[in-house]
């Protein structure tokens, strides 16, 4: 595996294996699981793999209970379990009866809710974990021009390694169109893939704004409730992100709608048909496409923190709330070398009363910008995170 690329979960995943029966890695299609289960097992010799999308594998598990005690001493890989959500019943019936760490390796791209049986059938026997495409903090935060890189093309393996940019951008086309006439059926649902791809599409365009669930109703002629059904289904499938507003005991009053973000900017900028850097640079959509790659590499990296965004009815406003314990850290995003913040900023700053707050800009080194707050690089808040 010459090509891969270390993923910085891979140590706790092991950990995890050492004392849980079971482990998933849940996902993105295409965003590495695979990649990275085969290189954690590539060097044992008590692991199997089956790929279940594969006929010859899939059909290895007509008797599952017979292959699992076949291999009853072997940690067992099995890739796409989205395919067979039966087999979570006989996977919860070999760890019952062997009792040991280590049975089940399973890799998923699809949330446990939308993984139908998951949480029931093994509560308290296995371990999640979420791989994101690539992130900033696992590139490199140093090298140069890695940050365009992965900002213009994304964070899937074979979006950013691609030879250039044409090569990246036909892949996350076909990865959407993969996504909405293969991979949408397989999870058993029957919403027509160009209704999908309208509402995808609308997303884009709202991508970073305040969530008006009506509005995209009427564009598609659906009601909220079914907006509502088309969100879970890109949530759950790891592709969008609802950002909840912040809730407090404050007496202000808060707005209530969330923020919804396309995860990877590589398939927003594929949505929008933005081609390249000079595309980006020149699209109505380069400070929000900003801040969501901002937003979603400081909340991976800062992933056991709890994460929202503050917006008072007055428009005081502030892009990231992060949370942990007692200590709470306010981010603006800015797309701008030169980064300038509104008096409302402050305003939200007071109302919350935080013990940091940062501007996130495309600046190379940190500087003081007014009252305690700093103009900080992407890349020195994700690293300072460990």
């Amino acid at each position: 595996m010459s090509n891969y690329l270390p993923r910085s979960i891979t140590g706790q995943i092991e950990r995890k294996l050492a004392s849980m029966p079971a482990v998933a890695i849940l996902g993105p299609r295409q965003c590495g699981k695979t990649t990275l289960a085969k290189a954690m097992i590539e060097s044992r010799d008590d692991a199997v793999y089956l790929d279940l999308e594969r006929r010859a594998d899939f059909n290895k598990l007509r008797d599952p209970e017979a292959f699992f005690d076949l291999y009853a001493s072997k940690l067992i890989c099995l890739d796409e379990i989205q395919r067979v959500p039966e087999l979570f019943s006989e996977i919860r019936s070999r760890i019952d009866r062997h009792g040991g760490k280590g049975q089940f390796l399973i890799l998923g791209s699809a949330s446990p809710e939308l993984i139908k049986q998951t949480s029931e059938s093994l509560a308290g026997r296995i371990s999640y974990f979420e791989l994101t495409p690539f992130q900033l903090l696992e590139l490199g935060i140093n090298k140069d021009r890695i940050l365009e890189r992965l900002w213009l093309r994304g964070g899937f393996p074979r979006s950013y390694l691609a030879s250039d940019e044409q090569e990246s951008l036909e892949w996350r086309k076909d990865f959407i169109r993969t996504f909405l006439e293969r991979d949408i059926p397989q999870l058993g649902f029957t919403i027509p893939a160009r209704r999908l791809e309208r509402f995808w599409r609308m997303c884009a365009h709202v991508h970073g704004q305040l969530l008006n669930r009506s509005s995209l109703g009427e564009s598609l002629g659906v009601s909220h409730h079914t907006i509502n059904s088309y969100l879970a289904i890109f949530e759950q499938t790891y592709l969008l992100r609802v950002l909840e507003p912040h809730h407090s005991n404050m007496k202000k009053r808060l707005v209530k709608s969330p923020k919804i973000y396309l995860r990877d900017t590589g398939i927003l900028h594929a949505l929008l048909n933005i081609e390249d850097n000079n595309d980006l640079l020149g699209h109505p959509a380069y400070g929000s496409s900003w801040e969501g790659f901002a937003v979603e590499n400081i909340i991976s990296a800062y992933s056991d923190w709890k994460s929202s965004f503050y917006r008072s009815a007055t428009g005081a406003e502030i892009d990231l709330i992060l949370e942990k314990g007692r200590t709470r850290i306010a981010v603006e995003v800015k797309a701008s070398t030169s980064p300038e913040v509104k008096r409302s900023f402050f305003n939200a700053l007071d109302d919350l009363n935080v013990d940091d707050a940062w501007i996130v800009a495309p600046v190379r080194e940190s500087y003081p910008y007014k009252r305690g707050v700093n103009v900080r690089p992407l890349g020195e808040i994700v690293d300072s995170s460990s």
